[in-house]
């Protein structure tokens, strides 16, 4: 009898050692949890989201005045939700010269991106711009005018457009290149920034009547 109730009163003394070790864990571990530093956020948040996506898709922007400031086709426009930019692949474009006597600019590029407005565009990868030759207003042939650069940004209401990347301009006879450009098509200015060089061959004199 004598040894049973010893090994009762050992039995109980471990089991409770048990439960203390248990609890005392346990304390343990929400003391870690609460003392302990936040769970690092996740940073990762995926792509934007298309509101919708357009196939041989065509717009027109039109300035404040109500004339047309440029035209653009692609085969894929992406509308992205939240900022609603536009992101287009090889977009084929036309700004408008503004001029009666001017012809437009064609051009294209291998990716496009437009701001909410409208008032912006990224001209991304290779960028090709042709002018057609014309006769201007004074009765004076224009030669064909060529521009290849890349990485360009354009505000095509204001006919505006810059890119620090090499570029190529041809006119006729006369050639530029340089690093760097920004161009005002509204007054024909073209601007390079570095490393520029050119060929301006003279003009042929106007032959004297006799």
């Amino acid at each position: 009898m004598i040894l049973r109730l010893r090994r009762w009163f050992r039995d109980r003394k471990l089991a409770s050692a048990i439960v203390l070790v248990a609890l005392a864990a346990g304390v343990a571990q929400l003391l870690l949890w609460w003392t302990g530093p936040a769970a690092k956020p996740n940073d990762f948040v995926g792509p934007p989201r298309s509101g919708y996506v357009l196939y041989n898709s065509r717009m027109w922007s039109y300035n404040p005045e109500g004339q047309l400031a440029f035209r653009m086709q692609a085969p894929h426009l992406d509308r992205r939700d939240g900022d609603e930019t536009l992101y287009i692949n090889s977009p084929v474009f036309d700004i408008s010269a503004r001029k009666p006597d001017v012809p437009d600019w064609h051009g294209h590029s291998l990716y496009g991106w437009v701001d909410k407005s409208g008032t912006l565009i990224k001209l991304q990868g290779p960028v090709h711009m042709q002018r057609p030759a014309f006769t201007d207003a004074k009765g004076q042939p224009q030669a064909e005018v060529t521009i290849d650069t890349s990485e360009v940004t354009a505000w095509p209401k204001e006919n505006r457009m810059v890119t620090a990347e090499a570029a190529h301009a041809v006119q006729g006879a006369r050639t530029l290149d340089g690093i760097g450009m920004r161009a005002n098509l509204n007054d024909n200015h073209l601007e390079l920034f570095d490393a520029s060089h050119g060929t301006f061959p003279p003009r042929p004199r106007p032959q004297r009547k006799s």
